[in-house]
């Protein structure tokens, strides 16, 4: 079971360090993989939900435990460039990424294969046959791995 921190969240959500280097090398450092914003703007990578807000390298970006989530069209470009792992989406209730995961939308089916994001969200249940979780309470679901 692949268990991945959305945006270095481990306890729950927290607004003001998501996507912020320092919190999700917390969240690697404790053996999760992590979920990050990715945009690109002027030639730059940032990280960020909303907006661009915090730069990063692309090392940093193509560490295989970062799953890359593409906010805009250049940073979808960038992220294929310069090899990680990422996928786009937005309200789809899939997308495969581009090592093959299907990235499955929060509360809609899945399979065994399927990465479930948010199942918080709709389900009180911790224990999922589904290839991996992406959770702000990953810290919740360390038993499953």
């Amino acid at each position: 079971m692949i268990l991945i921190s959305h945006r270095g969240n481990i306890y729950g959500p927290n607004k003001k360090l998501e996507n912020k280097i320092s919190y999700l090398n917390e969240a690697l450092i404790l053996g999760f993989d992590v979920e990050v914003d990715v945009w690109s703007l002027k030639g730059s990578l940032y990280l960020g939900h909303d907006q661009p807000q915090h730069k990063v390298n692309k090392e940093f970006l193509q560490n295989k435990k970062v799953w890359c989530h593409a906010k805009n069209l250049d940073a979808l470009t960038a992220l294929k460039k310069i090899k990680s792992h990422f996928f786009w989406h937005e309200k789809d209730q899939y997308t495969i990424t581009s090592k093959g995961f299907i990235w499955t939308y929060p509360g809609k089916k899945f399979s065994k294969e399927s990465i479930v994001v948010l199942p918080e969200i709709f389900s009180k249940k911790k224990n999922f046959n589904c290839r991996g979780v992406c959770s702000d309470y990953i810290f919740n679901y360390r038993s499953l791995k």
